[in-house]
């Protein structure tokens, strides 16, 4: 005969779950945690509050690169903002992809506890300045 008769050998060991084959697999789904998703939903988040703190006179950048100024907020899903002097849009709160200047609230009539903003004044003429001005 040409062919030898193949014979089953033993088997060696026996076949089962071995830990230190999923090692690498969880090391690597530990990194991926770290330096993929946890920073991303940090950046959620981050955005999340950002769209939330939206009031008027914000100026926004919005998604699709359109830079305007929040006139008024609509809903808690649409804003009103002004990209030219009198041209007015309405967008979705989502779309805004950075706030450029934020303005500060302003303090509730009657001192609410919070600290209240100084009056504007006129800038003063020379003659004011030397107590030479006629007071009205």
């Amino acid at each position: 005969m040409w062919i030898s008769p193949a014979y089953a050998q033993a088997a060696g060991g026996g076949v089962g779950f071995d830990i230190v084959s999923l090692a690498p697999l969880v090391l690597i789904f530990v990194v991926f945690y770290f330096l993929l998703i946890r920073p991303q939903q940090q950046k959620m988040k981050a955005h999340r509050a950002m769209l939330g703190a939206i009031r008027r006179n914000d100026r926004v950048l919005t998604g699709g690169g359109i830079i305007g100024t929040v006139t008024k907020v609509v809903s808690d899903t649409e804003l009103i903002v002004e990209i030219a002097e009198g041209v007015r849009v309405r967008v979705a709160r989502g779309t805004v992809a950075e706030v450029l200047s934020r303005t500060e609230p302003v303090a509730a009539p009657g001192g609410g506890g919070g600290e209240a903003r100084p009056a504007e004044q006129k800038p003063q003429s020379l003659l004011d300045r030397l107590g030479l001005g006629g007071r009205k």
